[in-house]
């Protein structure tokens, strides 16, 4: 029976072989990896990943699909975990001793966000990520500072992660097709990212971004004077787009000491 993809659970079928061989070779993965596809939806990705794989982890929030997944593949191979990606406990995946976790998707666009901070917080534990998302949300996550796509995202990702747009997938390659484009990125966690509290530096980027039109004085009037903007390498007078990372977390530090 043909399965009918559901807009609340945001469901665009990857149907291209090409694009889907692209993905596989971007990933490489080695039989003995520990890793987890979220949303595997028809299995497209999850059958070419059992070609190289021992066993694999999903995670899938479809009744119908959570079904059709355990009938059509053998249990000890494929590990179906049924429910939100959102709320899933990926740091519960067993891991050899000495390996990490590699995470892999065609994430939903409506989640996107909220999932990659969810899985920020595992990142220590993570080898890499590989997603299909949509393309401008891509372009948030490996923006340079100073360009208009650089903002909270760019922010709290580039401070865990090395990031890099592999390519560009159109909406063809989909049924239903999306109306926008897709993009595959790779994410490696930092063997050593900057010292800093996250819930700190979210707050800071978070208030930063809040008014992107106002120079960063402005934007954080009540949470640091210009002397600590100042302090933490940071020109009073610049736009939250115009600040590095590294800056923003000098300046979440500087918070920290003074309290």
């Amino acid at each position: 029976m043909k399965h009918i993809a559901r807009k609340r659970f945001g469901q665009n079928f990857l149907t291209d072989q090409t694009v889907l061989h692209d993905i596989i070779r971007a990933i490489d993965p080695k039989p003995d990896d520990a890793m987890v596809e979220i949303g595997p939806g028809l299995a497209a990705m999850t059958r070419l990943l059992l070609e190289s794989l021992n066993q694999l982890h999903v995670v899938e929030l479809d009744r119908d699909l959570v079904a059709r997944l355990e009938k059509s593949f053998d249990p000890k191979r494929l590990i179906v975990h049924a429910g939100d990606a959102l709320q899933f406990d990926f740091a519960g995946i067993p891991v050899p001793a000495g390996r990490k976790l590699r995470v892999v998707g065609n994430l939903p666009y409506n989640i996107s966000s909220p999932l990659l901070f969810h899985l920020a917080e595992i990142a220590p534990r993570v080898q890499d990520q590989h997603f299909m998302l949509q393309k401008e949300v891509v372009e948030r996550m490996v923006a340079e500072p100073g360009s208009k796509a650089f903002g909270r995202l760019s922010v709290m990702l580039q401070w865990r992660y090395h990031m890099e747009l592999l390519f560009v997938v159109p909406p063809s390659a989909f049924d239903p097709p999306p109306q926008v484009d897709s993009a595959i990125v790779r994410m490696i966690p930092l063997a050593q990212p900057l010292a800093c509290d996250g819930k700190r530096l979210e707050a800071v980027v978070a208030k930063a971004f809040s008014q992107r039109r106002k120079v960063i004085r402005n934007c954080l009037a009540g949470m640091f004077t210009e002397k600590d903007l100042i302090a933490a390498g940071i020109d009073p007078q610049a736009r939250p787009e115009a600040v590095p990372m590294e800056q923003y977390v000098a300046l979440a530090r500087l918070g920290a000491e003074a309290g």
